[in-house]
Parts: C-alpha cells; structure tokens; sequence
C-alpha cells in the first residue's frame, strides 16, 4: 500500500547531476580513495562513505525534474519510429503531481529531446588502471571503437506544458492507441479523461526551445470525469480495445468504461465487486479483450470476465501482504507478475491455475514494498522492480548460474568480485541514487531504456548489459 508522498518539498533549481549519477561527472568528484564494487545485500555503508556512480555501466543516464514530485506517469507513444536504436533520443511523457496545496497540481505533458548516450561493450577489449576507474564519461569514448558516443552530445533538453488539476494525481496512464487520450486518477476520487492532443503537437512541432509553458499553467475541461466512492490508484487501458478502460478504488470496487464515441463514455454504474480491502492495481489481458486481473490490499489477485457478470472469474492468494502492483507480459501472455508489501515479488504462469501452484519464480531480494513492476516491452524473459528501499533492479528469468562463463568473465576483466551465493543469477542490474521510487516504464520503442520516477526527480536509464534481442529489419 506504500504509494503517497506526504507533505513532499518541490525540488530544487540545482544541478544533482554528480549526485544521481548521469554519466558527466567532472574530475573534481573522483573519490580519494580507490574505488571499489558494492555488492548489494552484502556491503554496508560505513560512516563517511557514499556509493559513486560508474557512468561505464551505462548506455544513457539521465536525470531531471519538472518541479513538484510525480507519483505516477506514463510513457506517451509517438511516431518517430517502432523500434530506434540510435542516440540522440527524444521521449514523450505525462506526470502527475503531488503539490503542497490542492490548487497547485497540474498535469504535465512533456517532451525530452536530446538524450545522448553510448553503446558499450559489455567486455573491454583492454583492462583499465584503477587511477582511470573513475574517469569521466567523455574520457572513455576515445578508446574504444564500439565504444563512441552516438549522436551529437550535451545536455537533455526538457520542453514542458502544464495542465491545471485540482488534487493530486494518484496515478495516470495514455492510451496506447491514441496517446493524446489520458486517464487520471486524482484523490479526490474523480478519474478523469482528458485529450492533450493540442499539447502534443505543440511539442513536436517546436525545435529545442527548452522549458516552453513550464511558468504558465493551462486550463483545460476534461473529455470525462466520473466520482468514484473513495480515491484509487488503479486504472489500465485496453491494449486490444480503443477506448476501454477498467478503474478501482480504495473501496474495493472496479468501474468498467466503454467508449460510446472517440470522446464519451459509458461507465457502467455497477461495480465488479470481490476483493475484500482496496484494489491497488489492474491489468488487461494481452490477448484476451473482456479480460482484466486485479491486486489488492487483501493479498490475493482476481481474473475477471467481463462476459461473465460482475463477480471474479477466479481469484487467489498472491503473498502473505498487500499486493501492490501486477504486469502482465505482453510478450508472453500466460505469465503475470506482482509485487507486494512485503519487498517479495513473484511470476505466475495462468495456464497452472486450475492446478493450484501457479509461482513458477519468487524472489525475496528487496526487504521493502515494491512500488512498481513492469515486463519488457522487447524481451519476454526480462521485467523491471522499483522499491521502497531506492533500487531499480533488472531481472532476466532466463538466466541460470554459469561457473565457467563468470570464470572467464573474470579472467576477461581482471574483475576479483565474488558475487555473493544468495543473490539470484537472474539479477542483472541495480540502478540507486533516486530516493523514495515510485514508477517505472519501459519504453516500448525505445529497446532497453527505463524511466522512473521518485520523490526527488525522473532519471532515464540504459543499463550496458541489457541485450536486446532485435528484427534484423526495423519492425
């Protein structure tokens, strides 16, 4: 149930670059002492001690901040190309905030431009000193030929535009199939729908102006607005049905929308009611278009039949607490993914409900609430994990303990890290330096980059070693 930022403080105009580790620090932030590998759920800080960022372990990284804290956001599609590898990107979002007073929220539609990056080779074809461990980002483009930085350089540039809410917004997602269509979830109780199209084609038609309309605020009516009994967090789009829409709120109940024109909808007055304390998020089926799972405070997740009236299909005990968030692949969709209170996260394959035992994977890495959990959009085997405890961590369900592979590794990088025995092999990436995560997205045409965002700001990452299995023609 961890998910509101209480009393937060609007970020500050400075630059935290060298704090949350975007790949550009100077020569001025090398430590003193020799650097060393952290190796999580095994090291502790000492007194004195911070954990500095390897800019090498990354392809892009990259944070900003449009003022106040955003709980939610969601990655808005666009039309610059299904599948894009080359740096410079440019992304599309919308955010939500959490602001001090009611009347200060708004919704923000925004474009980042310029994301600069490298792609990197996992091994290096020559060992570095450890006096040049710490370098900066730009000192390592010269050595390597598969190593160069791509597409231009410089800073990411952010253009913004600002829509008035009243309230905060608990959570916000675009539709995929017109992404100018947004729903929101404020906690006032209203879920409201809202067409950003006007916002959209402003940002794409302007060249880098950086932060247009951040200071004025827009006021726009919304295409819908529907008061459920108490505030939620949980709303999905079908990816199979433009238009249609499941929200739930902290009252255990579930609203189903259907779209009566590209514009209205008709929200059906009777709830799906079956989970006994609040329902905290819903997916739909991949492939099956009156299908939807739910989660809930009540630890047990619902499938849900649209066809069949308004109770649950089926309905089990996912974790011994709250059940926070759930994915389903959209790659691979028998399997379903959540995320609990309790720091555990586990896969399910559906098509073993009918036997009892659906958890084919669990893991106990993190030791406070997941926040987040999403597959990704390009490998069936990997998803993403944000917690309570300030880590983003990658996962390849794939993957198994190689000895022979990590000796050679080893003798390849001069590397002497011993990976402790109860880290998971399907562990790939820890990515830290934001506090109190919240959300995570992956880009679904971007292969490989992950957004986030926390109490303190959005950070853009590409870790190195995320292999990204793509067409050998551009989709």
């Amino acid at each position: 149930m961890v998910r509101s930022l209480k009393n937060p403080k609007k970020a500050k105009r400075k630059n935290k670059d060298s704090k949350k580790g975007d790949g550009s620090s100077s020569s001025s932030s090398i430590p003193s002492m020799p650097a060393k590998v952290w190796q999580p759920g095994v090291d502790k800080l000492e007194e004195g001690e911070e954990l500095q960022c390897d800019p090498s372990a990354y392809n892009s990284l990259h944070a900003f901040h449009i003022g106040w804290p955003c709980l939610s956001f969601d990655v808005v599609r666009d039309t610059l190309g299904l599948v894009r590898t080359e740096f410079p990107h440019t992304v599309y979002f919308v955010a939500g905030t959490q602001a001090e007073k009611p009347s200060w929220n708004s919704i923000g539609i925004f474009k980042v431009s310029n994301i600069t990056g490298k792609r990197r080779e996992l091994v290096p074809s020559k060992p570095k000193t450890d006096d040049a461990d710490m370098e900066s980002e730009s000192s390592d483009s010269d050595e390597d030929g598969e190593d160069e930085e791509l597409g231009g350089s410089g800073t990411p540039i952010l253009q913004l535009r600002k829509v008035a809410h009243e309230g905060c917004i608990n959570r916000i997602r675009a539709m995929s199939q017109n992404p100018h269509i947004c729903a929101s979830w404020a906690d006032d109780g209203h879920v409201q729908v809202w067409d950003f199209s006007s916002h959209l084609n402003s940002l794409a038609e302007s060249e880098s102006q950086g932060a247009q309309g951040a200071s004025s605020v827009f006021n726009q009516a919304p295409l819908m607005k529907f008061k459920h009994k108490d505030e939620g967090y949980a709303i999905d789009w079908s990816p199979l049905v433009p238009g249609r829409l499941v929200s739930g709120d902290c009252k255990n109940c579930i609203y189903l929308w259907e779209p009566t024109s590209g514009a209205t909808w008709n929200v059906d007055a009777t709830p799906f009611i079956g989970h006994a304390a609040s329902v905290e998020d819903l997916q739909w089926s991949p492939t099956e278009p009156h299908v939807f799972a739910s989660c809930s405070v009540d630890g047990t997740i619902a499938i849900w039949d649209t066809r069949l009236g308004k109770s649950a299909a089926a309905s089990f005990k996912a974790h011994n607490a709250d059940v926070n968030v759930i994915s389903w692949n959209r790659l691979a969709s028998c399997m379903l993914a959540s995320g609990s209170d309790d720091g555990t996260f586990s896969i399910r394959d559906l098509r073993l409900l009918k036997d009892g035992d659906s958890v084919v994977a669990h893991f106990e890495y993190h030791k406070h609430p997941i926040t987040s959990i999403e597959w990704s959009a390009h490998e069936a085997s990997t998803l993403a994990v944000s917690s309570s405890d300030n880590q983003l961590t990658i996962w390849d369900l794939s993957l198994e303990k190689d000895e022979e592979e990590e000796a050679e590794f080893k003798a390849q990088t001069k590397e002497q890290v011993n990976a402790p025995a109860d880290l998971p092999p399907q562990l790939l990436f820890v990515h830290q330096g934001q506090k109190d995560l919240k959300e995570l997205h992956w880009h679904s045409q971007i292969p490989g980059m992950i957004v986030s965002t926390a109490a303190d700001g959005f950070n853009i990452l590409m870790p190195s070693n995320i292999q990204t299995t793509l067409p050998s023609e551009g989709a």
